[in-house]
């Protein structure tokens, strides 16, 4: 997700006047949080306040605040019949049109939040991998695509980390708290000790392994077999687990990306809020059910 600070930041350079457009307080039911921010030239976006009929209330004054000479203006939005839309809540907004000062404070903002961006750790890059580096290419993670194989990083063409290490327990090592670990590398043995190297961090917000409910029931048999006092409760496998029978990496991958990003962004996790980066528009756990779905091996 370093592309969103990057395209902000060209956005608020090359597009002339700019209003900021910010969530300044929610009564109720709302499309996006408070803070939420999204900003507005006389023919361009950046980011979203929720869509709908509030967004196009919000972009319709910010345009004519640029056309007017406005530099501030707040609005009362009721979110329902009263404007065509049915949330139920009320909303406050700030519009403001933006000095040299407020768009390097922005940058700084969206810089913060990247930095702050919970890490996804792929550990593996065959085809499975590779399109989970697709997907969390747009999501608010920061995704680290890793294996000992240069020749598959290689193939890889989203926008993520790519890491080559020949000893990636060194990288579960030294993940943040936090973090999410999806393993889905091509060695059953490899699986396992790197599973294992996760769930004894303690830290995680998620860790999920490739395989089935067997898969499953062979690894615990093997952390017993190795003495370890390390619980497995909190493993994840089989990994995106919804019903489908569909073994296509991409429908595998789609099914745990949303699996890992619930966790993530869950009442339990550390203020999803924060991670919330926008994008440009141009114009006007551990009781997944065991079953053997969504299995295909690198």
């Amino acid at each position: 997700m370093a592309q969103p600070v990057r395209t902000l930041s060209d956005f608020l350079s090359r597009n002339g006047p700019v209003i900021r457009v910010t969530l300044t307080r929610v009564r109720g039911s709302s499309p996006r949080n408070e803070g939420t921010e999204m900003f507005v030239t006389r023919d361009r976006l950046w980011g979203t306040i929720g869509g709908g009929q509030l967004e196009f209330i919000a972009i319709d004054r910010a345009r004519d605040m640029l056309t007017g000479g406005v530099l501030n203006l707040d609005l009362d939005v009721p979110l329902g019949p009263e404007i065509g839309q049915c949330c139920g809540g009320r909303v406050e907004l700030s519009l403001a049109r933006m000095r040299r000062a407020d768009k390097h404070d922005a940058l700084m903002r969206a810089q913060d939040q990247a930095a702050h961006l919970p890490h996804v750790y792929v550990m593996g890059a065959g085809h499975v991998g590779r399109a989970l580096a697709d997907v969390f290419q747009h999501m608010p993670v920061r995704c680290i695509l890793i294996d000992s194989r240069e020749e598959e990083l290689t193939q890889c063409r989203a926008d993520v980390e790519t890491r080559l290490s020949v000893i990636p327990e060194v990288d579960i090592a030294n993940a943040p708290a936090g973090s999410a670990f999806v393993v889905l590398t091509h060695d059953h043995a490899l699986d396992f000790l790197l599973t294992l190297a996760a769930l004894e961090k303690g830290d995680t917000a998620y860790v999920g392994m490739i395989g089935s409910a067997t898969k499953r029931a062979k690894f615990r048999n093997w952390v017993r077999q190795h003495g370890d006092d390390h619980s497995t409760e909190h493993l994840i496998c089989p990994i995106g687990a919804s019903g489908s029978r569909d073994k296509r990496p991409s429908v595998i991958a789609a099914f745990v990306a949303a699996e890992v990003i619930a966790d993530l962004t869950s009442e339990t996790a550390a203020n999803p809020q924060q991670w919330d980066m926008g994008a440009p528009i141009t114009g006007n756990q551990s009781d997944r059910k065991d079953s053997t779905a969504l299995q295909a091996r690198d």
